[in-house]
């Protein structure tokens, strides 16, 4: 327990980081950012690739997905 009572402040650390003006976006900033970043622009990429083929597949008249 005396670790979550004695733990360093970091507020100042990351409002330096924050508040920088360094030109990076602001959900960009932090070191883990990339690791949050990647696999959700890459699902969000495909959801929006297979919306776009399954419109396209529907317009040409197919109802299915193969």
């Amino acid at each position: 327990m005396a670790g979550f009572i004695y733990k360093e402040n970091k507020v100042p650390q990351y409002q330096r980081l924050y508040q920088r003006d360094d030109g990076v976006r602001l959900w960009n900033k932090h070191p883990r950012s990339r690791v949050l970043l990647l696999p959700y622009f890459a699902i969000l990429g495909v959801g929006v690739a297979g919306s776009i083929y399954g419109m396209v597949r529907m317009a040409a008249g197919k109802k299915t997905f193969y």
